[in-house]
């Protein structure tokens, strides 16, 4: 593998943002952004993209959580852990700016707790089970470079709260791609039995890419990463598929998501309108 690693040219331009994740951070990214919907903005368009942004960013965040106790080292527990509080974070801030524009006035918890699983909108992706770690680099790789070039559009929206959430999240998700792309590389040019676990979890994302250019055009720039990467793991990159209708996008989803929705969901629903 060369000296100049894949990852060091993904974080170009981010240098500043190239080794931390934001979830701890105390800025508040909406400070001084009016909430005041603009003229000219469909507030039915931009509720039905906050609300599916947010159930990706929200599902993504409770399957990181699940690698707790359970990474290959204590160090990855922790990053991912904050990969997760990343996700979670942008979850809130969508979901509060849907509840803003849909006119319903539902605060972030209607929306993470109290729905049922084909009341969400995620891609379907987000919500398969871990598997080994190989296949959950795979795919953190593909939705952090899908994600993230969905975020660097937006952080021109019209909307001015939907551009500063896009722009505060381009900064997290350059490095969840960065720390991807590291473990993609490191088992695809590792041992021949990490080489061929991360061969297979690649070819179970690939497939998945259909819904993601469905549900957003940013396919060209996830191929472009994926090329990259594969190329420095010395992975083959199977067939993309063109871009399919998500059944994500539609609620339908796997047979996964309702047990995942029940762990995350079981304390809220079983305590409605506590506090503590």
């Amino acid at each position: 593998m060369s000296d100049d690693h894949v990852y060091m040219s993904l974080a170009e331009g981010h240098e500043d943002n190239a080794r931390w994740a934001y979830g701890t951070g105390f800025e508040d990214p909406l400070h001084g952004v009016s909430t005041a919907v603009p003229d000219g903005v469909d507030r039915a368009e931009l509720a039905e993209l906050c609300l599916a942004l947010a159930d990706d960013a929200l599902v993504s965040a409770q399957r990181l959580g699940e690698w707790t106790t359970r990474a290959p080292e204590l160090e990855e527990e922790v990053a991912l852990a904050n990969i997760g509080l990343d996700l979670l974070g942008q979850a809130r801030l969508l979901y509060a700016r849907c509840g803003q524009v849909d006119g319903t006035g539902r605060g972030e918890d209607a929306y993470a707790y109290f729905r049922d699983a084909d009341d969400f909108r995620n891609v379907t992706l987000a919500e398969l089970p871990n598997g080994d770690f190989a296949f959950s680099m795979a795919r953190l790789l593909v939705l952090a470079s899908w994600r993230l070039a969905h975020f660097e559009l937006l952080a021109g929206s019209a909307d001015p709260v939907l551009a500063a959430i896009a722009a505060k999240g381009v900064k997290e998700l350059t490095y969840h791609r960065q720390y991807a792309a590291e473990w993609v590389v490191r088992l695809g040019d590792g041992t021949e039995e990490s080489h061929r676990r991360m061969q297979a979890g690649l070819d179970q994302v690939v497939p998945c890419l259909a819904e993601l250019s469905a549900a957003h055009d940013a396919g060209e720039a996830v191929l472009a990463v994926l090329a990259q990467v594969t190329e420095a793991a010395g992975l083959s990159l199977a067939d993309v598929p063109a871009a399919a209708a998500g059944a994500g996008r539609r609620g339908e989803h796997t047979e996964h998501l309702a047990p995942l929705l029940a762990e995350l969901q079981s304390v809220a629903r079983a305590h409605p309108e506590a506090t503590w």
